[in-house]
């Protein structure tokens, strides 16, 4: 076992010193967030609530679990999400299991899903295709909020794929939901799925191959890159897309997919070259910017 970063007293056995040291190891490290994220760590480390780690600072900490602060704090001090350590997330008020394998969901993904729900038809079952499911976070809140849709989630690799499952069956949608390995929309090729599907969502890869060295370290050393770089422009995936999704969508189905900032007039652009789709959508998240771009099949 690595030997502890922690210097040890008499006193520093307690959870009160101990948290001082953490704070000033994550604040050293460039976490911002140092002192909520010192209570998170603990919190996962000890089965205690914050509550309690304000009235109980005079609690013995043992070796062992010494030991797993350390670890965790080792972890954080080099960069590594949160959410990986903790291995979990929150999305849409759903907790979900999250690894190296899948993007941890950003709140801006739920602006997508929120989106998609308040368009949907009254009065059928929607068949709902959501590309590039990862944790699978948008299925399963989707299945949640509209247990009557069909739903089927893609993704192309198999590891998230697996997690995004673990998900489902976490919040018992597992049956509900069917999953299709494949890049995009290439697994529904020759399911008779053409021209059927109500909305097709996706949070494709928008980061240039030229940002991504300048991204937080938590990104760029942590988070699937495939998921996450499309390639020298960031808008090439969305274009793969919607040339794909037009053979699948009914007539008035929607596309609707997160998008980078600044990238709203490049896509628009390509969706005008495109008589398969009309009524160009595009809505702004909290902060103001370009977040989300809707299409819809032309009849």
């Amino acid at each position: 076992m690595p030997r502890s970063a922690f210097h040890k007293s008499a006193d520093t056995c307690t959870l009160g010193p101990l948290m001082v040291q953490i704070r000033r190891r994550l604040h050293a490290a460039g976490i911002e967030a140092a002192e909520r994220e010192a209570r998170w760590l603990i919190e996962h480390a000890l089965s205690m609530s914050r509550s309690s780690q304000i009235v109980d600072r005079s609690r013995p900490v043992s070796e062992d679990e010494m030991a797993r602060v350390d670890e965790y704090v080792n972890r954080r001090a080099a960069r590594e999400p949160l959410q990986y350590i903790l291995g979990t997330q929150e999305f849409c008020g759903l907790e979900f299991e999250v690894n190296p394998s899948v993007l941890i969901p950003r709140p801006e993904t739920e602006l997508l899903v929120q989106e998609v729900i308040r368009r949907l038809p009254q009065g059928v079952r929607p068949l709902v295709v959501d590309v590039g499911t990862g944790s699978g976070c948008v299925a399963v809140t989707f299945a949640r909020a509209v247990p009557h849709a069909k739903i089927l989630a893609t993704d192309l690799s198999c590891a998230a794929l697996e997690t995004a499952k673990r998900n489902a069956r976490r919040h018992g949608l597992d049956t509900i939901i069917s999953w299709l390995e494949g890049d995009l929309l290439t697994s529904l090729a020759g399911s008779n799925f053409e021209s059927t599907v109500t909305a097709i969502l996706a949070n494709p890869p928008y980061i240039r191959e030229s940002d991504w060295c300048a991204l937080q370290p938590e990104v760029s050393r942590y988070e699937p890159r495939m998921a996450l770089v499309a390639g020298t422009r960031g808008t090439e995936v969305h274009e793969r897309l919607l040339d794909a999704a037009g053979s699948y969508l009914a007539r008035g189905g929607i596309l609707a997919m997160e998008i980078g900032q600044g990238q709203s007039a490049d896509i628009c652009a390509k969706i005008e070259t495109m008589p398969a789709y009309t009524r160009v959508e595009i809505v702004p998240d909290d902060a103001g910017i370009d977040r989300i771009v809707i299409v819809e099949r032309a009849g």
